[in-house]
């Protein structure tokens, strides 16, 4: 322990209404919180250490930290999501996200990278275009990839406790990244820990982040090359099928019995997101039950799909297969992953 915080903790037991711990003048209050911050911080070492995280990486990094008190109010501040909360129509998001701004800079996007897009997707089998539209998605195409010290707010978030186990993994995987040599400088991004242009939590991009354009680093943050290689391995890392489309857009007849493709089983994850699906069907069942697709070419008859109508009957549904459900796997949303699909096949045209 440093001389001025064993100075705060004692001037704390002594009752003194106000301490210094380096330059900053705080209240008791403050000077406690920032004791157990400093407590638990330092109570991180042995597992860091197991990570074999140098304790030099430690120390650089340490003694300056302090807890964000807008970290934590942006934490508490997110909408619980409630069971039993309705569930908002999807065109209004759809018009926000496959805009036609978001639509023109992506072909821009697509075609600035078409060489090394064509390379990925040989490497892969995940599409040119729905990996463009994962970077226009996360950070409208790099764009914005935040400003909040990832340490700091992962730290703060780790400290408060309210949700430790998922933050602290994240902080000892953000340790581990600068002692594996990725820049303090590139360590920055969203408030709870994604960074790059794919937005990827720590844990992620130690376990997928890909050197794409052969100079022997992962750079998310500044090479368009090695973020769309690094979200293709996502892909390919969660089960995504070469030659499969996502889903294709399609009309329901009216007087369509629902009940009688209802799922029967419970998701074991996202209930709020999966509960909206059908069961599995081929598209050769789903076509003899009357649905057609609204344009386009109809899949594989032996192709699994379910079908979602998130605008509720009468409206445009579709049906969507397991690669749907890998970018529900980026980001556990029908929202969001039928506007990267959709975004995707704008993006192509």
């Amino acid at each position: 322990m440093g001389d001025s915080l064993r100075t705060s903790v004692l001037s704390l037991l002594l009752g003194v209404a106000t301490v210094t711990v380096g330059s900053l003048a705080l209240g008791p209050a403050q000077a406690q919180d920032s004791a157990d911050f400093r407590s638990y911080l330092e109570s991180l070492r042995p597992k860091a250490r197991a990570m074999g995280i140098s304790n030099a990486t430690l120390d650089s990094v340490f003694p300056s930290l302090t807890p964000n008190q807008r970290v934590i109010q942006l934490d508490q501040s997110q909408p619980g999501g409630g069971a039993y909360s309705p569930i908002p129509n999807f065109e209004p998001y759809r018009r926000q996200h496959v805009d036609a701004a978001r639509i023109s800079r992506g072909r821009t996007a697509y075609q600035a990278n078409r060489a090394r897009l064509a390379r990925i997707e040989a490497e892969t089998g995940v599409p040119e275009e729905i990996m463009v539209a994962i970077f226009g998605h996360e950070t409208n195409y790099g764009s914005y990839t935040g400003d909040f010290d990832l340490i700091r707010s992962l730290a703060t978030l780790s400290w408060e406790g309210r949700r430790r186990s998922l933050f602290e993994p994240e902080l000892l995987a953000t340790l581990k990244m600068l002692d594996n040599g990725v820049p303090r400088s590139r360590l920055v991004g969203s408030w709870a820990g994604a960074t790059g242009y794919p937005q990827f939590l720590p844990s992620v991009y130690l376990r997928i982040a890909k050197d794409g354009d052969g100079d022997g680093k992962a750079d998310i943050w500044t090479s368009e090359a090695d973020a769309l290689a690094s979200i293709a391995n996502y892909f390919v890392q969660s089960g995504w099928r070469r030659g499969q489309p996502w889903g294709i857009a399609v009309n329901v007849p009216s007087g369509f019995n629902r009940a009688a493709v209802t799922a029967k089983t419970e998701p074991a994850r996202c209930p709020r997101v999966f509960n909206r699906h059908s069961r599995w069907l081929t598209m050769a069942e789903w076509r003899k039950l009357g649905i057609f697709p609204s344009s386009g070419v109809w899949p594989a008859d032996t192709m699994l799909a379910t079908l979602l109508e998130p605008d509720g009957p009468g409206k445009t549904a579709y049906l969507l297969t397991s690669n749907y459900r890998v970018i529900l796997d980026y980001n556990c949303s029908n929202f969001y992953a039928l506007s990267v699909g959709l975004l995707a096949d704008a993006v192509k045209q």
